[in-house]
């Protein structure tokens, strides 16, 4: 993450940066950076569960935010909630290529459990992003466990109702709900 000091200017709003970037400015995305970057880094990881892939997957997101700036429509959305969008989607694709599953699938022994000993010493999850307790407030365990198979796992919807054991149609159902309640709840 970023160490700037004092060369930060802490714009006051996400359009300010927005602004920023569109005009080539490297200051935009420098503070959308410090801005922003705990927070998806937490959903990154949260989805692929790799500290060294998390981080890289983090980059790369910061510079398709840059390249693709002019795509944002503030009428379509808010800025976090697009960049959100941006990381989860980039995340979910590296997750489902065939590299990965190819990586995952060559791992020697002791590189799975030098993964495993680096990812149990690494202690960021979805607390420090407030996420948890917005699910375990509004939500049934049930529905939690469908928001985080399809949203943080990256299940398609068939995958996560044959892992769940439950109709592809009732999982769609649940999965609406719970969506529309974490909206309601988040207005």
């Amino acid at each position: 993450m970023s160490q700037r000091t004092s060369e930060v200017r802490n714009l006051d709003t996400d359009q300010e940066m927005v602004s920023l970037i569109r005009k080539g400015d490297r200051t935009g995305i420098s503070d959308l950076y410090d801005k922003y970057a705990p927070v998806l880094f937490a959903l990154i990881y949260r989805i692929i569960q790799r500290k060294d892939l998390a981080e890289d997957l983090l980059q790369e997101v910061f510079v398709k935010i840059w390249m693709n700036i002019e795509s944002y429509d503030p009428d379509k959305s808010k800025f976090s909630t697009w960049i959100v969008n941006i990381a989860r989607n980039l995340t979910i694709d590296t997750l489902r290529s065939k590299n990965f599953k190819n990586q995952s699938k060559n791992l020697s022994d002791d590189s799975y459990v030098n993964i495993v000993d680096d990812e149990v010493s690494f202690s960021i999850n979805t607390d420090y992003i407030g996420i948890d307790e917005v699910l375990n407030k509004v939500l049934s365990d049930e529905n939690k466990k469908i928001i985080d198979i399809v949203y943080f796992k990256g299940y398609t919807q068939a995958e996560a109702a044959k892992s769940l054991n439950m109709p592809l149609g009732t999982l769609k159902t649940k999965l609406r709900t719970a969506i529309k309640v974490l909206r309601e709840h988040l207005k």
